[in-house]
């Protein structure tokens, strides 16, 4: 299997820049003010974004985007707008150490939401691994 097509590979690679996300961005607040250091962020990761869609030509009109399409990406979008406020706040006042893991509950709540919203399901030892991140996330923060 080709490393790059492979999920658990880019999960992973997105568990390290999450982890690296975390401790720059602590040092990064130090002296501003948490919403600015969150906007600098954002034109960062929008700046980024914009040069890989041109390296790879992966830009394409938004014409053929359903209104669906879009409805739900802006809602991405506003709900990754704030956890990315909330979460900086959050590291402005504690240690990053205690912080990423009370937001890593995400994966809980992304396995319950996939369930109610999405009707996935998961078997007992799914849901086993989902409680043991919670307590884990629990007594790390705590």
């Amino acid at each position: 299997m080709n490393l790059a097509s492979s999920w658990q590979f880019w999960a992973m690679l997105s568990a390290v820049f999450a982890a690296l996300t975390a401790i720059f961005a602590k040092v990064g607040i130090e002296n501003i003010n948490s919403d600015l250091a969150t906007f600098i962020r954002t034109v960062v990761i929008l700046v980024t974004l914009a040069l890989i869609l041109y390296a790879t030509g992966a830009y394409r009109s938004p014409e053929p985007i359903s209104p669906r399409t879009w409805v739900f990406l802006v809602l991405s979008g506003l709900a990754t707008g704030a956890s990315w406020i909330c979460y900086f706040r959050a590291l402005k006042i504690g240690n990053a150490g205690q912080v990423a893991p009370i937001d890593k509950l995400s994966v809980v709540l992304v396995a319950v939401f996939g369930v109610a919203f999405l009707g996935e399901k998961l078997t007992a030892l799914n849901w086993a691994g989902v409680a043991l991140i919670a307590v884990g996330a629990l007594f790390v923060a705590f």
